[in-house]
Formats: structure tokens, C-alpha cells, sequence
């Protein structure tokens, strides 16, 4: 039993190791903000599907610290955000929605339709928390592209937070099926 424990935090380490790698590789980074990153949420949700919802939300929530230690060295305090609306930022912006990632094995019973399901609801949960947080604490509007502005800002959060998270939502789901798909990869990921 010890040694399940133990074997389980070592590749919720390594998993969470490989998203932050992985999410320091962007694709595309969008010019309003936002990027596209190397399939960075990919070992959270393989995680989760492997070893359920428990364990899943235990290392997104690792995953989320990391992720808000990053907005760190970006600069997230010199935003000009109030201290409610930073507080509410760290919450919002990196410790929900990261950690939701965990759910992604909550249809793990379900074979790959459960995989695929649990996937898009994990990515989607995430992208609903950003999408509030360009609402609530931005409040943002005001051009996005050439040309293309809003002055309706649950238009804008949606198309700004939409550009980055839908490419990411597909090309994680399309990860995730094709290491499933394979039947020596599907072994070692789903092996207890």
C-alpha cells in the first residue's frame, strides 16, 4: 500500500514537471495576450484519467501554484489591479482554473468517450473560469485584432480567452486520443 502511495506522488511529480515545461514552449503567443502552448495541460488531464478525480485535483492544484509563480515573474503585481481584484485574480485567473484540470477523469469508467468527455468538460471549466475573470475583475473591452474592437465586454472576454483556449482544448482532446489510441501507450497510462 505504502508503495502505491509512493509510486502515485512520483508521477503526479513528473506529470506536473512536464506541464510547466511544456507550458514555457508556446505555439502561438496572440499580440492582446493569451498563448497556445505544447500540449501543457495534457499530463494534468492523463493524470486525473489514470488515477481519478482525488489525485487528479492534487496535482492540478500543484500545477496551479506553479502556474501562479509563473504570472509572478510576469509581472502580475504590476498590473494595476486593486488588492480585492488581485486577490480575486490569483483565485480565479490561476488557482481554479488550473486546478479544475483535475476533473478530467471524472468519466474515466467510460473508455475513450469518458477520456475525450472528461477532457473538454476539464478544459472547458477553465476556460468558463477566465472567461468570469475577464468579466468580473478586467472588465475588459476594446480592440482585439486589425481593426475588430468591442465595447461589450462579455464579447470581448469570450473572443480573447476563446482565441487561446479553444486551440488549446482541441489539440489537448487530439493528444489525448491519440496517446489512447495506441495500445502500448493506453497501457502504461491507464495501468494501475
Amino acid at each position: 500500500m505504502k508503495n502505491s502511495k509512493v509510486k502515485i506522488l512520483v508521477e503526479a511529480a513528473v506529470m506536473v514537471a512536464l506541464a510547466t515545461v511544456l507550458s514555457y514552449i508556446r505555439i502561438i503567443k496572440l499580440p492582446w495576450g493569451g498563448s497556445v502552448t505544447m500540449l501543457s495541460m495534457l499530463p494534468i488531464v492523463l493524470f486525473s484519467i489514470k488515477r481519478g478525480v482525488k489525485y487528479g485535483f492534487a496535482a492540478a492544484f500543484v500545477f496551479s501554484l506553479i502556474q501562479f509563480g509563473q504570472g509572478v515573474i510576469d509581472g502580475i503585481f504590476g498590473w494595476g489591479l486593486t488588492p480585492l481584484s488581485l486577490i480575486a485574480c490569483i483565485f480565479i485567473d490561476y488557482i481554479f482554473a488550473f486546478t479544475i484540470l483535475g476533473i478530467a477523469g471524472i468519466f474515466r469508467e467510460k473508455g475513450m468517450p469518458g477520456y475525450i468527455g472528461g477532457t473538454a468538460l476539464a478544459l472547458f471549466l477553465r476556460f468558463v473560469c477566465h472567461f468570469a475573470s475577464g468579466v468580473v475583475i478586467w472588465h475588459s473591452y476594446g480592440e482585439l485584432w486589425n481593426g475588430f474592437s468591442t465595447e461589450n465586454t462579455y464579447l470581448y472576454s469570450l473572443l480573447y480567452n476563446g482565441a487561446y483556449m479553444l486551440p488549446e482544448m482541441i489539440f489537448t482532446i487530439v493528444g489525448a486520443v491519440v496517446l489512447f489510441s495506441v495500445p502500448q501507450t493506453k497501457r502504461v497510462l491507464i495501468e494501475n
